[in-house]
């Protein structure tokens, strides 16, 4: 069975750059129709015009508790009710001490990185289920699955989305796959300072089995394999895209 997504819709949230940009080209490759989500209009319309498959741009900060909604009756306008996939990649890190972890900051990483994706789920069941094709796709991080420094608030959220993601399996099948990917250290620009950091390059890929970091269309592939037909039997899964790194021995070697 292909991943060909030959006449089926996305929608990818935290599409403007990153894993998130990586997978909106990968759907668009693999056939489908992609609504791109995200805050940047300017940097939405860069990936939209690499797509060619009628991309739609769609701009919302999905912090604001009225956005799932409004960003869900905005795309099934666009699509005519129609949606196949839904990939929850949109979120909210921040790499704190517990001294300055604060209730702003929890509250802000909670709002994007749990919420929002829970209630876009809800939101665009009806049309998920509606099309033969249902599959929803969290993005989670290895930091949901083992302890990572300085990320406490962000971790709790992540593993909070591989839970939602179980449970919402459960009650959303047979008609809606329901999985997660959990990448590890992938090379975006949110690891832009720390790749400037040779001591920071040198533990986190020393601690990563296949020895160096993701590509984010390493990513991007899994979540399209995730997304089509390819993966039919395949739900309540996490499946962490991380080279190894959740299950290596030596997690706290370097500070990352």
């Amino acid at each position: 069975m292909s991943t060909d997504l030959t006449g089926r819709t996305a929608l990818v949230t935290g599409a403007s750059r990153g894993i998130g940009a990586a997978i909106a080209r990968a759907l668009d490759a693999a056939g489908a129709r992609v609504l791109l989500v995200a805050r940047d209009a300017e940097a939405l319309a860069t990936v939209a015009a690499d797509l060619e498959h009628d991309p739609v741009t769609l701009v919302v900060d999905l912090a604001d508790p009225e956005a799932p909604a409004d960003l869900s009756r905005r795309a099934l306008d666009a699509t005519g009710g129609r949606l196949d996939v839904l990939v929850n990649n949109a979120a909210y890190a921040r790499r704190v001490t517990l001294a300055e972890t604060d209730a702003a900051l929890v509250d802000q990483v909670l709002a994007v990185n749990v919420r929002a994706p829970l209630l876009l789920i809800r939101d665009l069941e009806q049309a998920l289920a509606a099309s033969g094709h249902g599959s929803v796709v969290n993005i989670t991080s290895v930091s949901g699955l083992v302890g990572t420094p300085k990320r406490a608030a962000y971790g709790a959220s992540k593993a909070a989305l591989d839970s939602i993601t179980r449970s919402l399996a459960m009650d959303l099948g047979p008609a809606i796959r329901v999985n997660a990917v959990a990448p590890g250290v992938v090379d975006t620009d949110l690891w832009a300072k720390n790749k400037q950091i040779p001591e920071a390059v040198a533990s986190t890929t020393a601690i990563t089995p296949l020895r160096r970091w993701a590509t984010p269309e390493e990513i991007a592939d899994v979540v399209t394999w995730l997304a089509s037909d390819a993966s039919r039997f395949v739900t309540a899964e996490t499946i962490a895209a991380d080279g190894g790194i959740a299950h290596t021995t030596d997690l706290y070697g370097g500070d990352v």
